[in-house]
């Protein structure tokens, strides 16, 4: 603890400032990224239930929300 440099308010404050705007970033890139795979997503999340249904079976949804969660 006695080697900890001690900054100013502002320099706490710029150094919030830059770890929230790389935070930021670093959502907004893995969104975006995730939302271009999207369908190769939803497809791997289903598989399982896929390879347990009967043949010539298919998916039905209950609710308006869950036909959002697999396009």
């Amino acid at each position: 603890m006695e080697d900890m440099e001690k900054q100013a308010l502002t320099e706490h404050l710029r150094d919030l400032r830059t770890s929230l705007i790389r935070s930021i970033v670093a959502v907004a890139v893995g969104f975006g990224i995730s939302y271009y795979f999207i369908q190769d997503i939803g497809k791997w999340f289903v598989r399982p239930l896929f390879d347990v249904l009967p043949k010539g079976s298919s998916l039905i949804f209950t609710s308006y929300q869950e036909a959002f969660f697999f396009i």
